[in-house]
């Protein structure tokens, strides 16, 4: 691990793949927990529940490795908003086709803006 302190371009990678797995376990977890709520009977429940606290869990270990590096006042809120993103366009929008309203996509913007803000200051 220290060798990989010691190589910028190597801790950044690493740091951007450990913030898309935990973007991409979010939405399943949650887009997981949306088809155990469908589930007509309860071998679909308990198996959306299963991949999604499974996924879930491997949320929690990205978010975990990522504080490793990364501060958690920084950490935190770009996996929190970028989960939120993930979770209203990926899974809510595209995948269950809900709507979104355009305030609601003025919210996601600022949460953009503010991952963005928080994102771009100095550790």
């Amino acid at each position: 691990m220290s060798t990989l302190l010691s190589n910028p371009a190597k801790l950044a990678l690493l740091t951007f793949t450990l913030f898309l797995a935990n973007f991409l376990f979010n939405v399943i977890s949650n887009a997981s927990f949306k088809y155990s709520a469908q589930s007509p009977n309860w071998n679909g429940i308990i198996a959306w529940q299963v991949v999604g606290n499974l996924a879930g869990f491997i949320t929690v270990i990205t978010l975990t490795l990522l504080l490793r590096n990364t501060p958690l006042n920084i950490a935190f809120p770009v996996a929190a908003g970028l989960s939120v993103i993930g979770v209203q366009v990926f899974a809510a929008w595209l995948l269950f086709h809900e709507p979104i309203s355009p305030i609601k996509w003025l919210g996601t913007l600022l949460i953009v803006l503010g991952i963005i803000l928080i994102g771009t200051q100095s550790k």
